[in-house]
């Protein structure tokens, strides 16, 4: 036995030192003889498959997980995400949810050694896939691969018929919650600026979120638009594939040198952010939005030991071409041709775009429906954000509207407004704990009729007192 089939015993061993109390609860539903799904999330990344966890340690069983990718690429860690470490501290925790041996120092420790860990400074992004893979394997948690979901559909108010393709073919879930386990651009759509998208062959630029064949572009010359990790991230790959040049365009003057994310990740913070009003949370996100991002360290020094590679600062760029051999770039920064685009642009936030959204994205209350800031605090950006509860549930534009709404979760970026929460690491241990209570309070409350019923018929007998009587006959008998 390996060090890691030992640690994964040891896990089970402690998870059932803690199961208490162990009964499955919740009673089954049923619609037209069709057994209701008690939750489906979508999206089987580290969102998705922490907030499984938790709800398998309430005993809430009944549960399906979907995700879009191939099997053993949930989440960006295989796929678009191209940073060597993770941006987050080694000592990060979350998706354990208390259990030590599920965290992932033991399972790095078991698999390199204890003095492995000791030596090592961030967690490296294949690492941190494989150890996610591992969890959701140790703990039971299946996960249904390539499935996209492509409408959810409110058949009534406790009540979504989903909508979705599953292995290629055409399948409908029933499920009384529905949780969108979706990613950094779950409450939207990578951004494309549309001037790019006109101006060039598709097969020309690629955004820094889609699959992109870097070893086709050696001895290319590169153009990078976006100043946040991804485009360094990006711009660092190109180079290290053996781009002749690589040129990033920035209209910041400057790169920020501090991280605002160092400065909230702490327990007070990302735990009770939700309980502030809507004032002061529109000043702490309006703040942190303000302030940037920088890219790592070893991010910016991997672009930055190449000759190739130009940083172009305070350098937006005003018009994009093509004459059908080459990219050209105008802007502060002078007039430059190149063979191929990424954009870094980011994603915008816009619920009607996303297709399990769609069909009723315009009932959904964002930011700018409930809350109207200050004069001179005015931001457009944070005004498409979704509204929503403590329990990351949407809210219907009017506080009465579209009740359907409440069992309806947003565990993705959109929640950063409302929550203080993103689709990160730091914050999983606390957001999933939240989803779990909204998720388990509703069932709870819906079968609460059942559950009393329940307890008036219960005659299960605990206490055995026929020895006694018959002892007692016996020296009556004497007696007598």
């Amino acid at each position: 036995m390996n060090g890691l089939d030992e640690l994964a015993e040891r896990v089970r061993f402690e998870l059932d030192c803690v199961a208490y109390p162990a009964r499955e609860w919740v009673k089954p539903r049923f619609h037209d003889g069709e057994k209701l799904l008690d939750v489906l999330i979508v999206g089987g990344g580290q969102n998705g498959i922490s907030l499984a966890f938790r709800l398998l340690r309430e005993r809430v069983t009944n549960i399906r997980v979907l995700d879009r990718s191939k099997p053993g690429l949930a989440g960006p860690w295989a796929t678009y995400a191209r940073m060597h470490t993770l941006r987050t501290p080694k000592h990060v925790s979350g998706p354990e949810m208390g259990i030590a041996g599920l965290s992932v120092r033991a399972w790095y420790e078991a698999k390199f050694g204890a003095e492995a860990w000791a030596r090592l400074t961030k967690i490296p992004r294949a690492e941190w896939h494989d150890y996610l893979g591992w969890l959701q394997r140790t703990v039971g948690i299946d996960v249904t691969h390539d499935a996209g979901v492509f409408d959810i559909e409110p058949l009534a108010d406790d009540l979504f018929a989903v909508h979705a393709t599953i292995g290629g073919r055409r399948e409908r879930l029933l499920a009384r919650h529905v949780v969108l386990a979706t990613g950094i651009e779950g409450a939207g759509r990578w951004l494309v600026p549309p001037a790019i998208a006109a101006a060039l062959p598709r097969e020309r630029y690629a955004h820094t979120a889609e699959a992109i064949d870097f070893a086709a572009l050696a001895g290319k010359r590169v153009a990078v638009i976006g100043a946040g990790a991804s485009a360094f991230d990006n711009a660092a790959e190109a180079l290290e594939a053996g781009a002749a040049e690589v040129a990033l365009y920035a209209r910041r003057r400057s790169l920020p040198k501090a991280n605002p994310n160092r400065y909230i990740e702490f327990s007070g913070y990302i735990r009770h952010f939700a309980d502030l009003d809507d004032a002061v949370k529109w000043r702490f996100m309006s703040t942190f939005f303000a302030r940037n991002q920088p890219p790592p360290q070893d991010t910016f020094e991997r672009c930055a030991r190449f000759d190739g590679f130009t940083l172009n600062l305070g350098s937006p760029v005003d018009e994009v071409s093509f004459d059908g051999g080459g990219i050209t770039i105008e802007g502060p920064a002078g007039r430059a041709t190149f063979d191929f685009l990424i954009v870094g642009t980011g994603f915008s936030v816009d619920l009607a775009s996303r297709p399990e959204l769609a069909r009723f994205a315009g009932e959904i209350a964002l930011w700018q429906d409930r809350f109207t800031p200050p004069p001179g605090e005015e931001n457009a950006l944070l005004a498409r954000y979704p509204y929503l509860t403590g329990a990351f549930q949407f809210t219907g534009k009017q506080p009465d509207a579209a009740p359907f709404l409440s069992r309806l979760y947003c565990h993705s970026y959109g929640a950063m407004l409302s929550l203080g929460a993103t689709a990160g690491i730091s914050q999983l241990k606390f957001s999933t704990e939240r989803i779990a209570f909204g998720i388990t309070r509703s069932l709870f409350r819906d079968d609460a009729a059942a559950l009393l019923a329940g307890l008036e018929a219960y005659d299960e007998p605990e206490l055995d007192i026929s020895a006694y009587e018959t002892r007692r006959s016996g020296r009556a008998a004497k007696v007598a």
